[in-house]
């Protein structure tokens, strides 16, 4: 696909400063810009390459002033960033626009798809699934029997969905995740561990995001759930019966045992852990490589493991980083008061 530096204009409201014929048909960062390629300036740290940039086109702020001239085309708008941004969003429309059934997959004579759905090659739709419009179901998936998947959502290539789970509209699902696997629970005895049955589903809600290689287990009973517009990174294990609140922000390599209920938009950096059956209240922050093993208040920022409020944290890490001259000074105390004693 390809557009003029006029069209991009039109398209953003901005206006044309060079050639307004300009083609571009990529898109490049400013430093390492082509012919043929569209960039972007918002942070002052890299304007010294818009003057040498080989880029054909380039979106800059309208009021940016230039120190010398450029060889290329620039398109002035009220806010480059925001911008290029949806300049991204409509690329990435377009290369993701995808329609159609390929033979190779294997459909259910039970499930309905709506309109200009796409099913890749190698996919499987089990019995009485029901696609939304304009679902997008990339090659390797698997929807198990029952499922609702809501229009607008795509399942990138390797998605994996058992039986009897619900996934709402606009949502994102990326390769390699599983929905509605087993939780892990077993009725240990003397003679080992019985597994329970785990008969409940995963519900997410509408504009999910969802990274790569995540596990959403299903719930014994009743409902994993994940609700609206949550958004997790790469490699997070959500246990059974876990509930995450509206838009809540979880970075990579979290897990979140069994039965804890978790608020709305709360942020959680990288490889936080979080124990069973606790409450974490609306808007908690958790810093990275946190554990988490007490109900948390509403609006705290926690860290370390086992975690706390953060500023006690930080009060106490300045303790822990002088605590070897603290056993110096106690030991050097200890030995004076023996000495005193010997000599009284």
């Amino acid at each position: 696909m390809q557009f003029t530096a006029a069209q991009i204009a039109q398209l953003l409201q901005g206006t044309v400063e060079g050639d307004p014929s300009a083609t571009v048909s990529k898109l490049s960062k400013i430093e390492e810009g082509g012919s043929g390629t569209l960039s972007f300036l918002a942070n002052p740290a890299y304007t010294q390459y818009v003057y040498n940039t080989t880029a054909s086109v380039v979106i800059i702020g309208k009021d940016f002033s230039l120190a010398a001239p450029v060889k290329t085309t620039l398109v002035r708008v009220a806010d480059a960033q925001g911008a290029f941004a949806r300049v991204l969003e409509m690329y990435n429309t377009i290369k993701l626009d995808k329609k159609g059934v390929s033979p190779q997959a294997a459909i259910s004579g039970s499930a309905k798809l709506g309109e200009n759905c796409y099913v890749g090659a190698l996919a499987f739709i089990g019995e009485n699934v029901r696609l939304g419009n304009n679902v997008k179901i990339y090659p390797q998936c698997y929807v198990g029997d029952n499922v609702t998947i809501g229009e607008n959502t795509t399942l990138f290539a390797g998605v994996k969905i058992y039986s009897d789970c619900t996934v709402g509209a606009k949502c994102i699902i990326h390769s390699g995740t599983v929905i509605g696997s087993d939780g892990f629970r077993f009725a240990t005895g003397p003679d080992g561990g019985a597994k329970i049955p785990q008969i409940g589903n995963v519900v997410i809600e509408d504009e999910v995001e969802i990274g790569a290689n995540c596990a959403i287990d299903r719930a014994t009973l009743g409902s994993t759930i994940l609700r609206k517009g949550v958004k997790f990174d790469n490699l997070i294990h959500i246990a059974h019966n876990v509930e995450v609140g509206e838009n809540t922000y979880y970075a990579a390599g979290g897990v979140v045992a069994g039965s804890t209920k978790i608020g709305k938009n709360c942020m959680f950096s990288g490889q936080v852990g979080i124990i069973g059956h606790l409450k974490i209240a609306d808007g908690t922050i958790i810093a990275a490589q946190s554990g988490i093993s007490k109900n948390t208040k509403p609006g705290e920022a926690y860290m370390g493991s086992p975690a706390f409020e953060v500023q006690k944290y930080r009060k106490s890490y300045i303790h822990f980083r002088n605590l070897d001259a603290l056993v110096e000074r106690v030991e050097k105390l200890e030995k004076a008061a023996k000495e005193e004693g010997r000599n009284a």
